[in-house]
């Protein structure tokens, strides 16, 4: 049932009335009686009889005879839900879009499937920088559950290669599941496959499709009309024939994180689901998160990287500011926000007719402002939110409640005037256009994203994952106020922060002809992983560091975030596992709290279910504060 509830969350058993025999058959929305109200369920098996000794119901109505969910795709969210501590409907809910009345009853061939012709040579060249790259396509024509992790190379196009692995996989006869962070990444894809597959052999499954357009693609993938669904997280549940491989692109962007309840992320819900199904997987980036190095350790997944020849043919040229030489040299570089070797990569490359790729980590104009006497951050008089400047002579409003502060005067000090703080991607573009009148200024960010630019002078400020591709790639590439990125207090800031920047200097040129400035300072372990196109190195690092203080993935954590007497309630009903370490309590947001629970991996099943029951109880109860599970949350602090 389409209920919810915790203590709710399994099978019941009803009769199937004669006149709904033909119709009613597993996968098929349903309505049923349920404490006398009528509530939209899930017809999931048919059997002759019940181990129910009691009296049953007969089901109300068949809403309709497509059966949308399938046995493989049912057993994945059971899976999931189990492992988020989670509940089938929800999990149910994210894997099958809203019916669409009119999309269903459009005409279609029942007979009609497409299936590529076994043995269909897929051209490996692309692969070939790549030692173990030609014998992955091979296993996926053939069939094996092949699963690698691949490390891609600067100026990769990486779209191609996927779109290689589909159409290996295809010409073996069996279909295939993509999953991109974002719409951009989608079209790129999208247009690969077609010129791979040709038109009509996939379809793009995102939830921003609108309503009708995303059930048809649905439905076209659980008919059998194609064998390939491409998508943001929402196709991580596509219910594609024959699965033979799931691929996700740049695993560790945030955007691969499921918002609403169980919170499940598109790697681990396609991990599993190569797992149930013993299909390939292949998880792909610049970067390499922790848990991907954990595939590796484990043994469950094999490594598909070029070697450091190659990498050093295709890198350009990358230097930090705040080494010590570039200090000799400008003592300046350690404050400035566009130090001299910034500045000179810029105009070199501008001189040469390219263009230059600045990134920059806020968005907005002065996404944050202080006291220009005192240097006190300006805080909203009435939420205590952060003042912004949205222009050179706007007026500072609250980023939090959006009041105006017109008559702000420093609590410290009583000065009235701001000074930035934090400078935005606006303003950085409006510093540079002064900086280089002559050169034209392009912005990629929330208000406008560039997919492309011309490969001619021009200074482009970006947002990181907004950097537009450049033709023939950039000359240079700028990547500032890189302590926003690394002072961040959250476990996973030097990751993110690497997996941002090498994203960005992979759309520069090879060197000679391409350089990348960071600033930073050289010593520390993200920019050394960047100067030496190294994410596997800091990826292994950063696995050992979480291992021995004891983070994921090295360890399954959850969070209980709620009010404080609604968290002990639910701990106390929980029965956790003998080694399972409590951690907390730590302020949340709007009043609440939260607590933190960590077991080894071996545990992960047992805190999952005990969380799972514990919730059940409270829901029996009708406890009136809700509790906030997660397992493995992307931030722990």
């Amino acid at each position: 049932m389409d209920v919810p509830l915790a203590h709710l969350d399994r099978p019941f058993d009803y009769l199937v009335p004669a006149e709904l025999d033909d119709v009613a058959v597993p996968g098929t929305r349903i309505k049923v009686r349920f404490a006398g109200q009528l509530v939209d369920g899930w017809l999931l098996s048919r059997a002759d009889d019940s181990g129910h000794t009691g009296r049953l119901a007969y089901l109300e109505k068949v809403v309709s005879p497509e059966p949308v969910l399938t046995p493989e795709v049912a057993r994945l969210a059971r899976a999931v839900a189990d492992r988020y501590a989670g509940n089938l409907a929800d999990v149910l809910r994210l894997a099958v879009p809203p019916r669409h009345a009119r999309v269903e009853k459009e005409p279609h061939d029942e007979e009609s499937t497409s299936e590529a012709a076994p043995g269909q040579p897929v051209d490996p060249r692309g692969w070939r920088d790549y030692p173990a790259g030609p014998a992955l396509l091979r296993a996926l024509t053939d069939g094996r559950p092949a699963r690698a992790v691949w490390s891609a190379l600067p100026g990769e196009d990486w779209a191609a290669r996927y779109a290689d692995a589909v159409a290996a996989t295809v010409a073996g006869g069996r279909g295939a599941v993509v999953v991109v962070p974002d719409a951009r990444d989608l079209d790129r894809l999208d247009a690969a496959l077609t010129a791979v597959l040709g038109p009509g052999r996939h379809v793009a499954l995102s939830a921003a499709l609108g309503p009708a357009r995303r059930y048809r693609a649905f439905l076209a993938a659980r008919r059998g009309q194609v064998p390939v669904v491409i998508g943001t997280r929402a196709a991580m549940f596509a219910p594609v024939r024959r699965l033979g491989l799931v691929a996700v692109w740049d695993d560790g962007d945030d955007l691969h994180s499921e918002p609403r309840a169980p919170y499940p992320h598109a790697r681990d819900v396609l991990l599993t689901r190569a797992r149930l199904g013993d299909a390939a997987a292949l998880v792909g980036g610049y970067a390499r998160t922790a848990e991907a190095q954990l595939l590796l350790e484990t043994g469950w997944a094999r490594e598909v990287v070029a070697d450091r020849a190659t990498v050093r043919a295709r890198i350009p040229a990358i230097a930090p500011t705040g080494d010590d030489p570039q200090l000799a040299r400008d003592p300046g570089a350690a404050t400035a926000r566009l130090p001299s070797l910034a500045w000179t990569a810029a105009r070199d490359a501008l001189r040469a007719g390219l263009p230059v790729l600045v990134q920059v980590p806020r968005r907005g104009y002065l996404p944050s402002v202080s006291c220009a006497d005192c240097r006190t951050p300006a805080r909203c008089a009435h939420c205590a939110g952060p003042l912004a400047l949205p222009s050179a002579g706007g007026t500072p409003a609250c980023r939090w409640c959006a009041r105006v502060a017109a008559a702000y005067a420093c609590p410290q000090c009583g000065g009235r005037r701001l000074r930035a703080a934090v400078t935005g991607a606006r303003r950085t573009a409006e510093e540079l256009g002064r900086a280089f009148p002559d050169v034209p200024v392009r912005t990629s960010g929330r208000e406008e994203v560039l997919t492309d630019v011309p490969g001619t002078a021009a200074l482009v400020v970006a947002t990181p994952g907004a950097e537009p591709v450049a033709a023939g790639g950039y000359g240079a590439v700028l990547l500032l106020d890189s302590w926003a990125l690394l002072t961040r207090a959250d476990l996973r800031a030097g990751e993110e922060a690497l997996r941002r920047w090498l994203a960005a200097a992979a759309l520069a040129r090879p060197a000679p002809a391409g350089r990348v400035v960071v600033v930073a300072d050289g010593a520390l372990a993200p920019v050394q992983a960047l100067l030496r196109w190294d994410a596997a190195w800091f990826a292994g690092r950063e696995l050992a560091e979480r291992r021995e203080l004891g983070f994921p993935p090295a360890v399954r954590m959850a969070s209980v975030t709620g009010g404080a007497e609604a968290v002990a309630d639910l701990l106390a009903a929980a029965h956790l596992p003998a080694d399972a370490e409590v951690l907390g309590p730590v302020p949340a947001d709007e009043g609440r709290e939260r607590m933190l629970l960590r077991v080894p991996r071996a545990r992960a099943a047992a805190l999952a279910e005990a969380l799972h029951s514990a919730a059940g109880l409270r829901a029996a109860r009708k406890a009136a504060d809700p509790v906030r599970l997660q397992v493995d949350p992307l931030s722990l602090f």
